[in-house]
């Protein structure tokens, strides 16, 4: 290295930069068809992580404007206000049946999102390239054998996803998940799943996690790409509503009862599907798609009461999470 070159910086040294930038650790997760830029561009100007998958940009086209959207209007606030806003996230499918995968990803590296996060698949296949321009990959993981591989294959930090997530769930607690990653791994937590406040945000932290993940709180804001009705049935469910199934894509997930039966179908009598397809059609009669309408939620949905705006939502967060933090 030349004497007047700056040496890269650590993966700890990043994770600290980034948590000097947000009003409260936390990510608005990436959510299959709720995502999109209003939401990132709101979350990360508000002080957390905004986070999309990059199937939910169709056709390939508007991934691209997605990806100027949202790095130029965050570019100009964090001009404005420097050191204010957080960065961005985009979260790749890496699954060997992704048709997208290479146009997403050429992408992604054209634009350069701090974090990587990818799901479905091993993060080998992108992390030399993301670690070249300088970002941080984070495996999304359900359990403490994928989290030792996607360690294995060298990923940054890891996604626990635990038990009560949306969508596609965990099933170890976040109190057993995050001591048994701790047992061998050190680096970067996220944890994910019922975290619905600022103090279950302090929780994670206190277990021995970096950030909390928090998806359904999300989804009832005013920038999320849900429809009104999904909405709605949020801010009128309760964890009764919880339903786990994996008859719609082949994985076990968490969908709300409510939906499946307005789409025609028994929630006592689904079956498993047999094999995996994350963008499939159901058996009912209406042939309609999950997540389009069949709609997900996380054991944590009692707490969406209203829908209101990002900002307001990480206000709520943040004075939550300082009361937490304060208590002795």
């Amino acid at each position: 290295m030349p004497d007047n070159a700056v040496a890269p910086a650590s993966v700890a040294e990043k994770i600290a930069d980034i948590k000097e930038r947000l009003a409260v650790p936390a990510f608005a997760a990436p959510m299959f068809l709720v995502s999109g830029p209003d939401l990132v561009i709101a979350a990360c100007k508000a002080g957390v992580i905004g986070a999309f998958p990059t199937m939910n940009a169709r056709p390939i086209s508007a991934l691209e404007e997605w990806f100027e959207r949202i790095t130029k209007e965050l570019a100009d606030a964090e001009s404005a206000n420097p050191g204010t806003t957080a960065p961005w996230a985009a979260n790749i499918i890496c699954h060997s049946t992704s048709k997208r995968f290479d146009e997403d990803f050429a992408l992604l590296q054209q634009y350069k999102p701090e974090i990587v996060i990818t799901a479905l698949g091993s993060p080998k296949r992108v992390i030399k390239e993301v670690h070249d321009y300088g970002g941080l990959v984070f495996a999304d993981v359900n359990s403490v054998t994928y989290a030792k591989k996607a360690v294995g294959a060298g990923a940054d930090g890891l996604v626990l996803v635990s038990a009560g997530a949306g969508g596609h769930t965990g099933f170890v607690t976040g109190f057993a998940f995050v001591p048994a990653i701790r047992s061998f791994f050190d680096g970067p937590i996220i944890l994910g799943g019922g975290i619905v406040d600022g103090a279950g945000i302090r929780a994670a932290e206190v277990l021995g996690a970096d950030f909390g993940y928090l998806g359904t709180r999300f989804i009832a804001t005013e920038e999320s790409v849900a429809p009104e009705s999904y909405r709605d049935m949020l801010v009128n469910a309760t964890e009764e509503d919880i339903i786990q199934s994996a008859h719609f894509t082949g994985v076990p997930a968490n969908y709300l009862k409510t939906s499946i039966i307005a789409a025609g179908l028994d929630p006592d009598t689904l079956k498993p599907r047999k094999d995996k397809s994350f963008d499939s059609r159901h058996d009912g009669p209406e042939n309609n798609k999950a997540w389009k309408d069949i709609w997900s939620a996380g054991q944590g949905v009692r707490a969406v009461d209203k829908v209101q705006p990002v900002s307001a939502l990480v206000k709520q967060l943040k004075a939550e999470y300082d009361i937490a933090r304060a208590m002795p």
